[in-house]
């Protein structure tokens, strides 16, 4: 699909045909609770949710349990529209740095980042695909940061829906102020906000610009 479609219309587009008389079941990809807090506050109202977290690049293992922990927390506290459940991922954060070998300068948006979000979505594909009941969507949280490329989270999606049979929910969860209410429940919430995305390639470019 081109760079330049609005996602957020498709996203409003595939809401707007889900079927009546029943749920539709969203498997979901989740990268922290800051990003979840407003597309669950979203979606929730449409699907029964599966928040898969699988996050190999994560570094140290503290903070992936600190990142999880959080997660659990907010859909623990906050008021959802239908039914939202977690299922953890392996962690396995040589898998990672083995896709980013030699890619370790790149900077966030750059071919690293797409290797590891490529990673994630297709474990998350693997994962919806071997469920004994085939979810109706597949999605994840990424495309509410700023910091991420929504044309390519899409376009890898759709890629892969084709691969797995499961269909993708486009999205580009920014929109509509989806930013900014992430960082408003995150604060009613006290989430943990961290300021790098999660690697440590991630945080070594944070210290950098904050020296700055």
């Amino acid at each position: 699909m081109p760079s330049k479609i609005n996602y957020q219309l498709e996203t409003d587009r595939i809401l707007a045909q889900l079927p009546e008389g029943r749920v539709p079941v969203l498997f979901l990809h989740a990268c922290c609770a800051p990003c979840s807090s407003y597309v669950l506050e979203y979606l929730s109202r449409y699907f029964a949710i599966t928040l898969f977290f699988y996050n190999p690049n994560i570094a140290p293992e503290e903070e992936y349990l600190h990142r999880k922990a959080e997660l659990k927390r907010l859909v623990q506290e906050m008021p959802l529209g239908h039914p939202v459940k977690i299922v953890d991922g392996d962690y396995f954060p040589e898998r990672f740095y083995g896709l980013a070998k030699g890619l370790e300068r790149e900077p966030e948006r750059g071919f690293r980042c797409q290797r590891c979000i490529r990673h994630r979505l297709e474990e998350t594909f693997r994962a919806a695909a071997e469920l004994e009941n085939t979810p109706d969507f597949v999605c994840t949280t990424l495309t509410i940061s700023p910091h991420k490329d929504a044309p390519f989270i899409n376009e890898t999606g759709r890629v892969l829906a084709e691969q797995y049979g499961v269909p993708w929910l486009f999205s580009d969860f920014k929109k509509k102020g989806g930013y900014q209410r992430s960082i408003v429940l995150s604060r009613e919430y006290d989430l943990y906000r961290q300021n790098f995305c999660g690697c440590v390639y991630s945080k070594q470019n944070s210290e950098m610009i904050s020296k700055d």
